[in-house]
């Protein structure tokens, strides 16, 4: 197979020839048609993930079709087109027993606990739990933004954030999962009101139904400008970034008894948690790890009803080749919208 591959950390991505993959007999192999390019796949590249073991290909949002079985498998043949949740659960843990695969103890996520998407075929496990079919009317490219980013942000806005309509619900940062943070609150009757630094992305936010702010984020500025829109602060807040101050922020711009959901991810657990705030107004401190395979049909059928529209989100597509510079420059230039992989072999 073709494949994106680097043999240490912050280190060269060179594009390669690599053996191809053979199913595990509880999985397939996939053969990819399009990948997102995720700032999850920029954390493990720059050694912010324990569980790779180098060399490594990353990737792990993807959409492509069934190249093998494992003998293991019942519920999917080759030729079927799938997806998967980034997070896929063994099936047999005390978490996936109760329905909580997105926490499974033994989970198997691609571009992490093993190699990813970045490359023409992919290995994946626990298939008959996970896989998700992909509609014939859905091309491969929106699929591919359903395996994290847009999973993710559907079960921290509907699952864990609880938004009800009428709700505020603040956005921090309108990268792939905050833009998709605010189009599924939208669809769901609530107000938004999205928060970055960058105009292009403040841009897109609008045009999915946000009220934008970003012109000043220090917190003297921010915490009373989010409190005006919001006429006393948001019942529910996220942050999409991943970043210390942004937690903070989010979390004391809250009105009493609010929500805060932990969306992005936080290099070596760095976090500033006004505990004061929380004790005090009776919040809640929540996080969102990918979604369960079983809870993406409501999503899928809202997406098929026209309620929500990933492929909105995707603003850039390359090649497997351009990873090689476009990996690295997600830590350094800011970039609205999703981009996708969608020509493996160039």
């Amino acid at each position: 197979m073709r494949a994106a591959l680097y043999r240490q950390f912050r280190g060269p991505i060179t594009i390669e020839e690599l053996q191809d993959p053979a199913p595990h007999p509880d999985g397939v192999v996939v053969r990819v048609e399009a990948t997102g390019l995720c700032r999850s796949d920029w954390h493990g590249w720059m050694g912010h993930d324990p569980d790779i073991t180098l060399p490594h290909v990353p990737g792990h949002e993807l959409a492509g079709s069934i190249a093998a079985v494992g003998r293991e498998v019942t519920r999917w043949s080759v030729g079927d087109r799938v997806t998967v949740p980034f997070v896929a659960g063994c099936g047999e843990c005390e978490p996936c027993l109760d329905g909580d695969e997105q926490v499974c103890e033994r989970q198997f996520q691609p571009g992490f606990t093993a190699w990813g998407s970045f490359a023409d075929l992919v290995a994946l496990r626990y298939a008959d739990g996970n896989l998700v079919a992909i509609p014939d009317e859905m091309d491969a490219v929106t699929a591919s933004t359903l395996g994290c980013r847009f999973a993710t942000a559907f079960r921290a806005v509907v699952d864990q954030g609880r938004v009800a309509p009428d709700e505020w619900v603040a956005v921090h940062g309108c990268g792939g999962a905050g833009l998709a943070a605010i189009m599924i609150a939208r669809a769901y009757g609530a107000r938004v009101i999205a928060i970055d630094p960058d105009e292009r992305a403040r841009e897109l936010a609008r045009s999915f139904g946000a009220t934008t702010l970003g012109d000043d984020l220090t917190p003297g500025a921010l915490l009373p400008a989010i409190a005006d829109v919001t006429g006393g602060g948001p019942h529910l807040s996220l942050d999409a970034i991943g970043n210390k101050a942004v937690v903070a922020a989010s979390i004391e711009s809250l009105r009493r008894r609010g929500r805060h959901v932990q969306v992005g991810l936080l290099p070596e657990n760095q976090a500033m948690i006004p505990m004061g705030t929380v004790i005090a107004r009776e919040l809640e401190i929540l996080g969102s790890h990918g979604m369960q395979a079983r809870r993406y049909p409501e999503m899928m059928k809202m997406i098929l009803d026209g309620r929500l529209d990933p492929g909105r989100l995707v603003t850039r597509t390359i090649s497997l080749s351009e990873v090689t510079t476009a990996l690295p420059e997600m830590g350094t230039i800011p970039t609205a919208g999703v981009t996708v992989i969608d020509r493996l072999d160039a």
